[in-house]
């Protein structure tokens, strides 16, 4: 059985054999280390994941919260059609500054929105000026409110919109319920507020590479009949 050194050499692989070189990503991940952000950015393939899935959805809104330098934000607004719209929230404006400069490289600031603020803020002034419904939802921010998170952006969604929450496996301390991670009650309670609400279907997937050991929990809004 391999070993996890092994992990990060098959990511490289992935992208090497089905991504190829991206020099606006690549730019984008050194701009982000030159500004001393957190090197928390999901992998190339992981980016690329995100990218196809909202390409599959056939999403023209993409809402996503938690930006940090905008990587994950250019993979999924290189998936709008040319209509197509992604609004990312961000908390820390020196963040939102860099992933801004990020973006406008990359050619997507016409389709991008970063707005700084609290994000449970915004989220609920978005539910209150009853904006028009996203397609899809990418969540990878403070772990603490992710079950809050869902639960604003369950409305935020339109039926059938799909859901993507990172980092809740957290090195199978998910399952831990005296976990000394303290980013894990937050993870585990989304998965108690997706067992307890009827009207989204869920699953998650655990996912090994160069961020180590982790997951992805992708939810559908709408009851499994209704979708």
């Amino acid at each position: 059985m391999p070993d996890h050194y092994n992990w990060a050499a098959v990511d490289d692989y992935i992208a090497e054999r089905l991504i190829g070189d991206d020099p606006v990503q690549a730019a984008t991940l050194a701009s982000n280390q030159a500004a001393g952000l957190p090197a928390i950015d999901v992998s190339f393939p992981q980016g690329k994941m995100l990218q196809l899935l909202a390409r599959g959805a056939g999403a023209k809104r993409i809402l996503e919260i938690g930006t940090l330098g905008g990587f994950s934000t250019i993979w999924l607004a290189r998936a709008l059609p040319k209509d197509g719209r992604l609004l990312t929230l961000e908390l820390d404006p020196a963040y939102a500054k860099v992933a801004s400069a990020n973006i406008a490289h990359a050619g997507l600031s016409g389709k991008t929105e970063v707005r700084v603020g609290p994000a449970l803020d915004s989220l609920r002034q978005m539910i209150d000026d009853d904006v028009p419904k996203f397609d899809f939802v990418f969540v990878d921010a403070d772990k603490e409110n992710y079950p809050a998170y869902f639960e604003l952006s369950l409305k935020l969604c339109r039926n059938g919109g799909m859901l993507l929450f990172d980092n809740v496996v957290r090195d199978g301390e998910v399952i831990n319920p005296t976990s000394d991670d303290p980013k894990v009650p937050g993870a585990r309670a989304l998965y108690d507020a997706l067992h307890a609400n009827p009207n989204a279907t869920a699953t998650a997937i655990q996912t090994v590479g160069e961020k180590e050991w982790d997951g992805f929990l992708l939810a559908v809004v709408g009851r499994e009949e209704e979708s």
